[in-house]
Formats: C-alpha cells, sequence, structure tokens
C-alpha cells in the first residue's frame, strides 16, 4: 500500500471512527444484536464442550468396548406356561447364579474377547491407628485395572501368587491413603478389612469423579475402595458359591426358610446366591458390542437353565447415544446464536441505511470536495465493522462470564476454547463487513449536487 492510500485509509478510519462516537447510544443498539449473539455463541460452545469432555470422563469410568454383566438376586421374570408346569410340580428352576465358572465359559466360547474381569463387592469397615469407618472392599483381578483405566501412584500389582493363592493383600485408593496414611508411605503397611490384615502393596492413582456420573453411571467413589486379590476374597471373606452352614443359617439371623425353591432369610427376604456381583467383558472392536452381547446372553440363560437371573449392560453405546443427543442439542442451540448474529448483521444494515439518509449532505459535501466513491464506501464500511467488532469483542466477554455463571451457580460443566471465541470474533467481523456492503454503496451512489440540495 502507497503512502497516499495510506494516507486515505487513516483519514476515512477517522472519519467513521468520529461518526461512531459521535452517535454512541445509536451505535451501542446497533451493536446489541451482534453482543449477545457472539455471547451466545460462545456459552453455548463451551457448554457442549463441557457436555462432551465429561461424558468422555464417564466413558473412562466403564471402560471402553465394556459388557457389563450384573447379577438379579429376585427373579421375576417367567415364561407362563413354565410358571404353570412349576407350580403344578411344586418345583422351581436352579440356576447356579453368576460365578467364575461363567467368566471361564465366556473367555473359552465367545470369540473376540480382550478382557474378562469378575467382581465381588463386600461392605465392610477399615480399622487403622484406631481410626473405623465403613468401607467398600472389592475382589479382582488385574483385568480390572486395565479395563477401567487405572494407574498405579505406587507400589505394584498383584503377583501371580498373590492371586493364585488368595494372599492378604491389597490395594487402595487415594482417598484411602488421605484418610489412614497422612504422613506416612502406605506401601508395606497393613490395614484391617473386616477380619483380616491386609498388606498393601500399591496406591492407585486419584479418580475425579462427578457427582452426575456417581448419578448417572451407578458407580461409586473408587478413590474410597481397597482392592484385594479375587480369590482372597473367596478364600477369607466371602464365597456365595459355597453351601456352609453360615451361609444357610448364620447369615440371616433368623434361620432359613425354602419358599418355591429359593433359600430365604427368616424375614422373607431372597438370599444373594451369586458368587459374583459383576462380570464386565471387554471386547476388541466397538461394532461387535450388540452381536457379542446377544451371544452372552445366550450362553449364560443355558448355563442358568432358562432362569435369566442377571442383566447385560452395554454403558459406552448409552453414553454415545447421550452424546449424540447432547450434539443434536448443542446444533439447535447454535443455530439459534447464529440466528442472533444475523438479526444483529441485518440490524446493523437497517441503522447503517437509515444513516445514509440522515447524512446526504455530507456524503455530497465530501464528494464534492474531491472524495471518491471508494473513500465513501470504505468510510460506511469502517463504521458498520467498528460496530460489529466493538460488539464482538463486548461479546466473547460477555460470553466467557456468561459461562463462568453457568458453571458456578449452575454446576454444568462448561469449557471455552480458543477456537469458539476466535470463530465467534471472526463471524462477528464477517457480519458488519457483509452487511455493510449495501448501505456504503447506496452512499457513495448519491449524486453531489442533488445531495447538497437535500433537505
Amino acid at each position: 500500500m502507497s503512502n497516499k492510500k495510506r494516507e486515505r485509509f487513516l483519514a476515512n478510519l477517522n472519519i467513521a471512527y468520529s461518526a461512531v462516537l459521535s452517535n454512541r447510544v445509536r451505535s451501542i443498539l446497533t451493536g446489541l444484536g451482534i453482543i449477545f449473539g457472539v455471547s451466545a455463541v460462545i456459552a453455548m460452545l463451551a457448554i457442549g464442550n463441557g457436555a462432551r469432555e465429561e461424558i468422555r470422563e464417564q466413558i473412562k469410568l466403564v471402560g471402553v468396548n465394556n459388557i457389563v454383566i450384573k447379577p438379579v438376586i429376585e427373579q421375576k421374570e417367567e415364561n407362563l406356561e413354565e410358571q404353570n408346569q412349576n407350580q403344578e410340580s411344586g418345583t422351581k428352576k436352579f440356576s447356579p447364579g453368576l460365578t467364575i465358572r461363567d467368566q471361564k465359559d465366556i473367555l473359552r466360547v465367545v470369540p473376540g474377547m480382550k478382557n474378562v474381569s469378575p467382581e465381588v463387592l463386600l461392605e465392610t469397615f477399615v480399622v487403622k491407628n484406631g481410626i473405623r469407618r465403613s468401607g467398600k472392599l472389592v475382589g479382582v483381578e488385574p483385568a480390572y485395572f486395565e479395563i477401567f483405566n487405572f494407574t498405579l501412584e505406587s507400589g505394584r500389582m498383584f503377583n501371580s501368587y498373590q492371586l493364585q493363592n488368595g494372599s492378604p493383600v491389597c490395594i487402595i485408593g487415594k482417598s484411602v491413603k488421605s484418610r489412614f496414611f497422612t504422613t506416612e508411605d502406605p506401601i508395606g503397611k497393613y490395614i484391617k478389612c473386616g477380619n483380616n490384615w491386609l498388606k498393601i502393596v500399591g496406591v492407585l492413582q486419584e479418580r475425579i469423579i462427578t457427582d452426575n456420573s456417581i448419578s448417572n453411571l451407578g458407580i461409586r467413589d473408587y478413590n474410597m475402595d481397597i482392592y484385594t486379590p479375587l480369590q482372597t476374597m473367596l478364600i477369607r471373606y466371602e464365597n456365595r458359591d459355597m453351601v456352609t452352614k453360615n451361609s444357610l443359617g448364620g447369615r440371616f439371623g433368623g434361620g432359613v426358610v425354602i419358599i418355591n425353591g429359593e433359600v430365604q432369610g427368616g424375614g422373607g427376604k431372597t438370599a444373594n446366591y451369586h458368587q459374583l456381583d459383576k462380570l464386565v467383558v471387554q471386547i476388541e472392536e466397538t461394532a461387535k458390542l450388540t452381536s457379542t452381547a446377544d451371544i452372552i446372553s445366550r450362553l449364560l440363560k443355558r448355563k442358568h437353565f432358562g432362569v435369566v437371573d442377571y442383566e447385560i449392560e452395554i454403558p459406552e453405546l448409552l453414553l454415545k447415544q447421550q452424546q449424540k443427543t447432547d450434539d443434536i442439542f448443542n446444533y439447535v442451540l447454535g443455530a439459534i446464536a447464529g440466528i442472533s448474529l444475523l438479526v444483529g448483521g441485518i440490524g446493523i444494515m437497517n441503522i447503517m441505511l437509515a444513516s445514509v439518509l440522515e447524512r446526504i449532505k455530507e456524503i455530497g459535501l465530501r464528494l464534492s470536495l474531491g472524495a471518491k466513491k471508494s473513500d465513501i464506501i470504505n468510510q460506511f464500511m469502517l463504521e458498520a465493522m467498528m460496530i460489529s467488532v466493538t460488539g464482538g469483542f463486548i461479546g466473547v466477554v460477555l460470553g466467557i462470564i456468561i459461562a463462568f455463571m453457568v458453571s458456578r451457580f449452575a454446576e454444568i460443566p462448561t469449557i471455552i476454547s480458543f477456537s469458539s471465541i476466535f470463530i465467534s470474533f471472526g463471524v462477528a467481523a464477517l457480519v458488519g463487513l457483509i452487511f455493510g456492503i449495501a448501505p456504503a454503496r447506496k452512499a457513495a451512489n448519491q449524486d453531489p449536487i442533488t445531495s447538497l440540495r437535500y433537505e
């Protein structure tokens, strides 16, 4: 750009700036559409990014490509024909429940398996240095930590000897370390879980879990859990697959009653006969989740003698459906915000067209003094862009404030990205440029002599 052109541009910029300042109220009202449009875009994108990130974290919590099998203690579903036969014979079908044998059969029969992780959960108490509190002891295998993306902060994983022989060892969550070992390294120390002392061999890294994730996914706070080898749980604590005096009588405190072939406590409560509390199957390919779940369902139904005393969930598919729903919702909100920008652009064009009619004498005077049509076009284009860019800047600040307030008071996670700020600000400038063309051309096409005579 030559010096002469630069001087003309700066002169036009100065005239446009003076025109905007001399009509502050009108300029602010003109830019309101841009302000609210940009702030809406940033706030909506921040909410959408926050929801998407939360779903990603939830997918990490439930694992990737997982099929979750949970036992159903009280079976209510039964074929009517079978029910009539059972009533006539006075018997009910027997099911062994969800056991380790199911885990082995799934690994042996079902193709495409990556990991199969059994889990036994025991509500117990934890004691250390005279401090006692309720806690959860979880019997697992090493595949559990791989499936759910757990990482050791210190220590080591269970070795083969500990897994096979049920050694009294455990890995603790981060919050357990914070509560019971505030000033010392827990590795190698002992902690009492229930009636057994367990040696700590590892500490897990902290997992950030929101209340929303806990309620939506039905998961617990992993940081407060204590993990022990599955064989340790079955040998030293509880194995519901074994028929013992304790399982028949002592557990219920009021004796055992057999009703319709079901083992029940004295209070009529159905006993939990499942050896496992959960069985998580991880497969290789996401596309085969549904078909694999169907194969597992048929396998378990056959092994449980037709008794459907289990339920199968695919949490990742549910989360992806939730993400798809959230994306559609965000697209709708983004479209509404985009319409706000469009309305703001139309408002700029209308006000600038009205401004041309008000300033016809000014335009005629500039043209008669030697101003070119390009100077008039540049002047009105610069005015429109000043209003839109200033409105865009204010909108960015307002959008960030709105996103922060939504996150703070509505407890909805929001993430503001640089791309959303750049896009919304760029669109605001583009709106000013596009909708400033028509008024600028109208001003430039005014006849100088007619303009000077205009009243």
